[in-house]
């Protein structure tokens, strides 16, 4: 299958197609063609340097929803070992858009809950498209809780575009279920680190996202609305993503700005779907950083900073 190009990565891929003509052609006729291949080689990397280094925030969106990207079945497979999966709410059913279990983080157990979507159409109809049901929240809530009584910290992996809007939602009461949540995830006495991998979209992501300490992932972003449903409100037109995009400061970087999140993850130059062992590698040095610090609090000050934190969350501009 043809690798997925988004539109501001063909400059990169014609000059590593040259490349890879120059090489058959060097094989096929015995010619020398090594300084050309130095000269567009390090072309290739002044490219992807100049490129990746001034991303505009809609960009960052198209690299955070890669089909290639990692997922949190990837990280947790490459991050953690002996993960053992649970299921089910306890009330009404499993949802598959939302993985959840024990692990261990070298020898430091762990409760891992993920949102998690499909590599093709068969895997993202089973998923649901990484959108989770009211069930899927309350699976994590109970887990949650298990790990409390456990004394285990919580890594939530989050990367959603949102809560599943549909009927069988509402039926089901997804706003009561993510508001529990919210509440509930408040009074844990263990650490909790959340961590945006892909998308994080409104409260879908929230849902499993209170946190001590939020990361992001360098090509993540973390919005209360996706681009696109904020320009279907604002300018009644789609066309106007990109503008949205920019307006709703969703990239790590302002999301530090705004003192939203705590730490941006590096990824591979390109994004993480470029070296999955290289992101993981540097997404396992900065949980295990954050729960070795979090780990040195009490269950009271843990609740406390938590609380504190979200409290303080706030921006303010007066025109």
């Amino acid at each position: 299958m043809a690798e997925f190009v988004l539109e501001f990565e063909k400059p990169i891929v014609e000059l590593e197609s040259k490349i890879r003509e120059l090489q058959n052609l060097s094989d096929s006729s015995n010619m020398n063609v090594d300084e050309e291949l130095s000269v567009l080689t390090k072309k290739v990397e002044e490219t992807k340097k100049a490129i990746y280094d001034s991303l505009t925030a809609w960009q960052r969106v198209q690299l955070a929803r890669h089909p290639s990207r990692p997922y949190s079945l990837d990280y947790i497979n490459l991050i953690f070992k002996d993960f053992l999966e649970f299921h089910g709410d306890r009330r009404y059913a499993e949802d598959p858009a939302i993985v959840a279990g024990f692990a261990k983080l070298d020898n430091q157990p762990v409760m891992i809950i993920g949102t998690q979507k499909g590599r093709n159409t068969k895997e993202n109809v089973f998923r649901n498209f990484g959108c989770p049901h009211p069930e899927g929240y309350r699976k994590a809530l109970r887990l949650m809780k298990l790990a409390d009584k456990s004394c285990v910290p919580v890594v939530c992996l989050i990367d959603t575009p949102g809560a599943f809007p549909g009927i069988a939602s509402e039926e089901r009461h997804i706003g009561e279920a993510i508001a529990v949540n919210l509440r509930e995830m408040f009074s844990l006495s263990v650490p909790v680190l959340a961590v945006v991998i892909g998308e994080g979209g409104s409260g879908g992501a929230l849902g499993i996202g209170i946190g001590n300490r939020i990361l992001v992932m360098e090509n993540a972003y973390y919005s209360v609305i996706t681009p696109e449903g904020c320009a279907a409100i604002l300018w009644k037109d789609r066309a106007y993503s990109a503008k949205a995009a920019e307006s709703l400061k969703l990239t790590g970087k302002d999301l530090m700005e705004l003192g939203i999140v705590d730490e941006i993850v590096k990824e591979p130059l390109g994004g993480a779907h470029k070296n999955y062992e290289e992101a993981a590698a540097l997404l396992k040095k900065a949980i295990k950083k954050n729960i070795d610090s979090l780990k040195k609090m009490s269950g009271e000050e843990l609740k406390d900073q938590r609380y504190k934190k979200y409290r303080s969350i706030t921006y303010i501009k007066e025109s």
